[in-house]
C-alpha cells in the first residue's frame, strides 16, 4: 500500500517537512496568501490527513469536501476555535493542536507588548526614524513605570503563570482571576492573589488577557468591564481578538477611559479598525508565539500526532479521544 495522502496547508519549516516525507504523501499550499475557500475544498478532497493552521475554518462543510477518507486534523495552534470538533468526533476523525511548547515564547512577546506600549517605544521609534527628533526634552515621550506596579492576570493557565513569572523581575504586584482559583503553592511561587474578575478590571495597572476563546469568554471584555479599570492602565491582549469588543476599547480610548492598549490579536483578523491605529495602542500581526524555535516545534507536534495516528497509536495531543474507541 502507498503512504497515506496529506494536505497542509501551509509549507512547513526543513525538520517537521522531511519528517512528514517519511509517513505520507505530502501537498502543500504554497501561495503567498491562506488559501481561498472554493481552493481549499478542491484540494482537500480524497485526502487521509489535513494539517491545518488558525485561519482555516475545519467545519463540516470542508469535512463533506474531504469526504470519508479524512482521518486526523491536526492543528498548528494551542487554540482551535477553528475546527468544529464536535462534527469531526461524528465522522471518526481525529483532532488534535499543539499545546506547551509556545507558553514561554507567547509571554516573552506579552512582555514585549506591555513594555512597549508603556514605555512609548513604537512612537519614539517612528520619531527616530522619521528625523523629527531633533533635541532632547525633559517631558520629551514620557511613558509610564513598570517597576512596582499592579499586573492583572485574566487566566492564570500554563502561559499567564509563565507571565507572572517575569513579573517578579520587575516587583510587580500580581493579581488573577482564572475559572478557579490556582493551587495554593502556585500563588506562593508567583507571589499572586486571587480576586473576583471585576477586582483584577479596577486594581491593575497592567491587565493581560490569557483565557481560550470559547463561548464564556468571547466579548469577555466589554463597556462594563473598560470602565472599571483605571484611566492609567493599558489592556495587554495575546490570547484571540474576539474575547475583547473591538468597538468598546475604540471608544474607551477616544475617552480616554484607559490609557492604552498593546494588541497582538484582533476580533476579525487580519482586520484592523482605523480605531485601533493610535500612538497609544501598539499593534502586531499575531506574533506570540513566532520565533523559529516556537513555530517549528509547533509543526513537529502537529506531524507527529499525524505519524502516531496512522501508526495505529493515540495521537499524542488529541482533543476528542473518543474517536479512538469509536473504531478508526
Amino acid at each position: 500500500m502507498g503512504k497515506p495522502q496529506l494536505f497542509s496547508t501551509h509549507v512547513l519549516f526543513d525538520e517537521p517537512r522531511k519528517k512528514l516525507a517519511e509517513h505520507f504523501d505530502v501537498e502543500y499550499w504554497t501561495g503567498n496568501e491562506r488559501p481561498p475557500r472554493p481552493e481549499l475544498l478542491k484540494l482537500v478532497s480524497g485526502k487521509n490527513a489535513l494539517i491545518s493552521l488558525l485561519t482555516e475554518k475545519i467545519d463540516a462543510e470542508l469535512l463533506d469536501a474531504a469526504g470519508p477518507n479524512l482521518r486526523i486534523v491536526a492543528n498548528v495552534a494551542v487554540g482551535f476555535d477553528n475546527i468544529d470538533v464536535p462534527a469531526c468526533t461524528a465522522r471518526k476523525i481525529a483532532v488534535t493542536n499543539t499545546p506547551g511548547v509556545l507558553d514561554e515564547t507567547t509571554a516573552d512577546f506579552t512582555w514585549t507588548l506591555l513594555m512597549a506600549v508603556a514605555r512609548r517605544l513604537v512612537e519614539g521609534d517612528r520619531m527616530a526614524r522619521s528625523g523629527a527628533w531633533t533635541k532632547w526634552n525633559l517631558d520629551q515621550l514620557c511613558g509610564t513605570d513598570v517597576w512596582g506596579k499592579t499586573l492583572g492576570i485574566i487566566g492564570l493557565g500554563r502561559i499567564g503563570r509563565a507571565v507572572a513569572r517575569r513579573a517578579s523581575g520587575f516587583q510587580m504586584n500580581i493579581i488573577y482571576n482564572s475559572t478557579k482559583p490556582a493551587a495554593p503553592e502556585i500563588e506562593k511561587e508567583l507571589h499572586a492573589e486571587y480576586m473576583s474578575r471585576d477586582q483584577v478590571f479596577e486594581q491593575a495597572d497592567f491587565l493581560s488577557l490569557h483565557v481560550p476563546l470559547n463561548d464564556a469568554t468571547r466579548g469577555l471584555v466589554g463597556p462594563a468591564e473598560l470602565a472599571r479599570m483605571k484611566r492609567t492602565a493599558f489592556l495587554i491582549n495575546t490570547t484571540r481578538g474576539p474575547v475583547v469588543q473591538e468597538t468598546a476599547l475604540i471608544d474607551a480610548l477616544e475617552r480616554g477611559v484607559i490609557a492604552g492598549a498593546a494588541l497582538d490579536v484582533f476580533e476579525r483578523e487580519p482586520i484592523i479598525p482605523d480605531g485601533l491605529r493610535r500612538d497609544n495602542v501598539v499593534l502586531a500581526p499575531h506574533l506570540g508565539s513566532a520565533s523559529v524555535e516556537t513555530r517549528t516545534k509547533m509543526a513537529l507536534i502537529a506531524v507527529e500526532n499525524a505519524i502516531a495516528f496512522f501508526d495505529g497509536k493515540r495521537p499524542p495531543t488529541i482533543l476528542n479521544p473518543d474517536v479512538l474507541r469509536l473504531g478508526i
